[in-house]
């Protein structure tokens, strides 16, 4: 890659990159609109706003790596403020993501701190992540110690010790003004070092000096919405040189639908859906994802074909 011409505003995109003829290989993340409408949802406190948004980030930069349609399921839970945490990205390109808390407890834990990480908001507890490949496959799922300040800490110690591959992630979530007022944004930056053998020979003082290299990121760099990923690869691996791949576009979405509601209500024997019923004749659900609310009529939900959905 040769220094861009000028930097172009580029986001909501996913890309993987190569370092030239070095054993090193990564993945780029850059979300705008996309994270503000994930984060935007739901009147979250600005902290665990940024975990949420690092999740996300996480999800594009590890989902991006299916070889086939599914999804990626980033989740982390424990007994702290947030109880958990949760991304989800689909690999058509969507992404959406929650977080369950509890506000006093985060005030509590933000005082003295702009920004309490996730170590400190998710307390004890596990980070999953998820692999589905659909309705007829089995889900893998892989799980270890939330261990770190940051969600890209404990997804470099899930590689480490259940895929075994040395991995570093970094990063970053914040606000800036476009002129439209400021808005949530969120970026990221994975790179993986590729097993040696015959062929490719030793590689471990190539990944020291990728290492090295990739701990200047600034997390100001990795939001500035001014900076084209082209553009930030280039200042950290300029020396060495850079491939990068095709990107792919990334949106926020939701999976909720009425029939999807209408399947989860009909999972409930008809006594407990009966009790659900509000004085306007309705069962109202909310999607804890989008907040969107479904007004559902009984007489819809009662039916000779009770199945269910997973939202």
């Amino acid at each position: 890659m040769t220094q861009p011409a000028a930097p172009a505003i580029l986001d909501d995109l996913v890309a993987p990159f190569q370092i030239e003829n070095q054993p090193v290989r990564g993945r780029i993340v850059r979300l705008g609109a996309a994270v503000d409408e994930v984060l935007t949802r739901h009147a979250y406190p600005e902290a665990v706003a940024n975990l949420l948004g690092e999740a996300c980030a996480l999800a594009a930069l590890v989902g991006a790596s299916l070889k086939f349609e599914g999804r990626l399921i980033i989740q982390a839970q424990g007994n702290g403020p947030v109880a958990y945490v949760v991304a989800d990205y689909d690999t058509s390109g969507a992404l959406r993501g929650y977080c369950r808390f509890d506000l006093e407890r985060v005030a509590d834990a933000a005082k003295g701190s702009a920004r309490p990480g996730a170590g400190t908001l998710l307390g004890d507890g596990v980070f999953i992540m998820t692999v589905d490949q659909g309705p007829d496959m089995d889900r893998y799922q892989g799980v270890t110690p939330i261990e770190g300040e940051t969600l890209a800490l404990c997804a470099e110690t899930y590689f480490a010790q259940s895929e075994q591959i040395p991995t570093r992630v970094r990063l970053a979530v914040g606000q800036a003004d476009t002129g439209e007022g400021p808005r949530w944004r969120a970026g990221g930056v994975l790179i993986q070092n590729v097993a040696e053998d015959e062929a490719r020979g030793p590689t471990h003082e190539a990944w020291r000096t990728t290492q090295a290299l990739f701990e200047t990121i600034g997390e100001d760099e990795l939001i500035d919405p001014t900076i084209s990923s082209e553009t930030l690869l280039w200042r950290l691996f300029h020396e060495e040189g850079v491939r990068l791949f095709d990107a792919r576009a990334l949106t926020g979405f939701c999976r909720c639908s009425d029939a999807k509601i209408i399947g989860m209500l009909r999972s409930f024997p008809p006594e407990e859906r009966a009790d659900m019923v509000e004085p306007d004749g309705q069962i109202h659900v909310t999607c804890e994802y989008c907040s969107r609310t479904y007004a559902v009529e009984l007489d819809d939900v009662s039916s000779t074909s009770e199945s269910s959905s997973t939202i």
